[in-house]
C-alpha cells in the first residue's frame, strides 16, 4: 500500500461523490491509499501541462522535431544499410 511517509503537507479538498468513488477505485486498484493516488494523479496532470505548454512553444517557434526525428532514423537506417548490408540484422 502507498504511504504518506514521503509527503510534507496535509490538505482538505472537497470533490464530487463520482470523482471521490472512481479515485478510491483507481487507488485500491493499483495498490496505492487514496492519498498516494491522488498526489501521482495532481503530479502527472501537472507534468501534461508542462509538456503541452512545451508542445506549443515548440510550434510557435516553427520548430519541426517530428520531421527531423523521422529523417534521423531515414539516415540511421541507411548508413546500416551501408554497414550491415540490406536486410540483414545487424548484431546488438
Amino acid at each position: 500500500m502507498g504511504s504518506l511517509s514521503s509527503m510534507t503537507a496535509k490538505v482538505t479538498l472537497s470533490f464530487s461523490d463520482e470523482t471521490i468513488e472512481e479515485a478510491r477505485r483507481f487507488a485500491k486498484r493499483e495498490g496505492l491509499s487514496l492519498s498516494a493516488w491522488m498526489d501521482q494523479a495532481a503530479r502527472e496532470k501537472a507534468l501534461r501541462e508542462v509538456f503541452t505548454a512545451h508542445a506549443a512553444a515548440v510550434g510557435r517557434a516553427g520548430l519541426d522535431l517530428e520531421s527531423a526525428a523521422l529523417a534521423d532514423a531515414q539516415e540511421a537506417a541507411l548508413v546500416d544499410d551501408a554497414l550491415f548490408g540490406g536486410g540483414r540484422p545487424r548484431a546488438a
